[in-house]
């Protein structure tokens, strides 16, 4: 075979194996590839059916019964429906009832919320919750887990005020996108009370092992921002997460005493 007619080699093919991302694509003429039109409307059908799938929450109940904690509790927002948790974000962010939640005094809140991808709770809510609680067990209180439907990060406020939990973990399924469908995200809130900004929250977003962040990684992550938030009396802008760069460096789990600074930001 004379070099002419040898199968030209592929130059994206080893940089398409590092990451999810649609690239290198290819041409058939003017056009995609079909392979490649065909793959991009199976990943824009998984990402419009990761939105609309409703969460199964007793399944979710009994997912994680069995994980040491108490028995989850369920609230909704005020979006009657899916439809209208989409054209209406505002409803998502205030709850329907919170009177049946105790008020617990606890260190830690863990709520978890579909968000915009019930399906990311499903596949990945028990395992990422026992993550955190093996990571926050041993040295915080931690209320009962709530389960919270049609419900955007702020709804989170609401709950950790009500459970009366010094700081709130809101794990949440995040936007679905074209790479990913089932990614969920944690955002952390202390002294959470209805009114807080996003300028008050830290996230920790793109889990979804194997190819996104893994559970234990997020958990001793979090972890140490429960930590630098008692230590510095709020979250947010103002607390800087220092523990994946020891993680990035060959450290293992959260750091004793995490080093967090106070921007000038009020």
């Amino acid at each position: 075979m004379n070099a002419a007619s040898r199968p030209a080699q592929d130059p994206w093919a080893e940089l398409r194996q590092t990451t999810q991302a649609r690239i290198g694509l290819g041409r058939a003429g003017n056009s995609l590839p079909s392979r490649r039109v065909l793959e991009f409307k199976a990943a824009h059908s998984a990402a419009r059916d990761a939105v609309h799938e409703p969460l199964d929450v007793a399944d979710l109940t009994q997912q994680i019964s069995d994980l040491g904690s108490e028995t989850a509790l369920h609230v909704s927002s005020r979006a009657g429906s899916r439809g209208e948790y989409l054209r209406r974000p505002d409803l998502g962010r205030q709850p329907a009832d919170l009177a049946h939640l105790p008020d617990t005094g606890a260190d830690v809140g863990i709520v978890l919320a579909d968000g915009l991808s019930p399906r990311a709770l499903i596949d990945h809510g028990r395992g990422l919750l026992a993550a955190l609680i093996d990571e926050l067990g041993p040295r915080f209180s931690i209320a009962p887990p709530v389960i919270a439907t049609q419900a955007r990060v702020a709804l989170g406020d609401h709950i950790g005020e009500a459970l009366g939990a010094q700081t709130v973990i809101v794990i949440i399924g995040e936007r679905p996108g074209l790479s990913v469908a089932d990614s969920l995200g944690i955002y952390l809130t202390h002294l959470p009370r209805p009114g807080r900004s996003d300028a008050d929250r830290n996230c920790i977003s793109n889990i979804h092992p194997p190819d996104g962040l893994d559970y234990p990684t997020a958990a001793a992550i979090t972890a140490t921002l429960v930590l630098g938030a008692r230590t510095l009396g709020r979250s947010g802008v103002a607390l800087k997460d220092t523990s994946r760069a020891q993680l990035t460096e060959g450290g293992t789990g959260v750091v004793d005493h995490p080093v967090v600074t106070a921007d000038t930001v009020e």
